[in-house]
């Protein structure tokens, strides 16, 4: 849930640099930078109110689920969950996003549908604010800057009004690509009316019908109770996966690879990866449902030819990434010339690996497939499966 907010005043400096932790990006300081409730910092009060009646909601919707015993009414709520949780993440995350893969108009009608479920914002408005995330990450200009602290990153910059370099950014972001998507456009211009209909009255209606549950348990357990679950997980990708981790790919930014974020946000915890190649529609170098469930969705919707052209990062990518920048755990920052990992790699088979790239444009971070500073050298090694005809 991201509300629309306008802006904030902070006194503020503005370097063309690398951060002093080494984060790649523009250092930026401001008064109190650190802390969530800075003196400068404005709160959106209607925000607050609603975020804390939300949770009075969940806790209560949790204590009911002690008091109404059935394992219908669990697994019903777990699997609607699952589908708004993939709305998210193969829908606005992956596909719009990014431009990991393409769908066809049924697919991209049900991600929408599961989108507006999942109740983070139009598609229009998550995928501009997650295209700024990518190319300014950690400065002001990034909506859920990490380097104001956890909470903000997590759920803090939702109940503040946005720093001006955030909407700035967000006038420059390329939206061409869904403004001609008419699922996109027909969610956006409905989307007050659909959001309240799909994310809490018609997941609370099969509980009470069908099976019986009053209308207290289907609603705070089925709706909200699920609704602020889901969006704890989806925040921790914002939190946790750009604080406590491991970054084999990229040793200089913020993201990294988390296991625990990776199963409870469906695949979306390995964001180390992710940042350094985001249009991979796996998101994830690992071959694995086990801890990409996201993955395994699109797999099964291109199966029955609805999702294609799925792009994906070639070893030879990765192994110069890892060589380059890596914080040396991934198998590829330990390569040696022969299968029986005899030889180490000398200094001259290194430089012929990474002939010709450009280590400074590194710097340039990218947010999908078609962004204007991703090089030709990604797009040649970049595997493409399921292409279209």
């Amino acid at each position: 849930m991201a509300p629309n907010v306008n802006s904030i005043t902070l006194s503020e400096s503005v370097k063309d640099t690398k951060h002093q932790n080494g984060f790649h990006g523009k250092e930026v300081t401001t008064k109190k930078e650190s802390s969530f409730l800075s003196l400068e910092s404005k709160l959106v009060w209607r925000n607050v109110i609603v975020f804390i009646l939300l949770h009075i909601g969940c806790f209560y919707g949790f204590y009911l689920c002690f008091t109404t015993s059935s394992y219908y009414l669990y697994g019903y709520t777990h699997i609607i969950a699952m589908f708004g949780g993939f709305g998210i993440t193969a829908g606005a995350h992956r596909l719009w996003s990014h431009k990991a893969y393409k769908a066809k108009l049924p697919m991209r009608i049900f991600l929408m549908v599961c989108q507006t479920l999942a109740f983070q914002n139009s598609i229009y408005e998550w995928v501009r604010d997650h295209r700024v995330h990518h190319k300014h990450t950690d400065t002001n200009a990034d909506p859920h800057n990490s380097k104001r602290g956890f909470f903000f990153s997590h759920m803090g910059w939702l109940m503040m009004k946005k720093h001006p370099d955030v909407t700035i950014k967000g006038r420059t972001v390329d939206m061409s690509d869904l403004e001609e998507d008419a699922v996109v456009m027909f969610q956006k211009k409905h989307y007050l009316t659909l959001m309240p209909l799909i994310a809490f009255v018609l997941p609370a209606l099969p509980p009470y019908f069908i099976w019986g549950y009053s209308m207290s348990s289907s609603f705070f357990i089925c709706s909200l109770l699920r609704y602020t679950v889901s969006l704890h997980f989806t925040w921790l990708v914002n939190s946790a996966a750009h604080m406590w981790g491991t970054r084999p790919y990229d040793k200089n930014i913020s993201a990294v690879n988390s296991l625990t974020v990776a199963i409870f946000a469906n695949g979306e915890g390995w964001h180390n990866y992710h940042h350094v190649f985001p249009w991979d529609y796996k998101a994830a170098e690992v071959g694995s449902y086990g801890t990409n469930y996201t993955t395994c969705f699109i797999d099964v919707f291109a199966y029955f030819g609805l999702a294609y052209d799925l792009k994906t990062v070639s070893d030879e990518l990765i192994q110069q990434r890892c060589l380059r920048t890596g914080d040396g755990r991934h198998r590829f920052s330990k390569m040696t010339i022969d299968e029986n990992n005899n030889t180490p790699l000398t200094d001259e088979d290194r430089e012929i690996l990474l002939k010709g790239l450009d280590p400074h444009k590194e710097e340039n971070m990218v947010w999908g497939w078609d962004d204007k500073d991703m090089t030709d050298h990604e797009r040649k090694l970049a595997t493409i499966y399921k292409k279209s005809n």
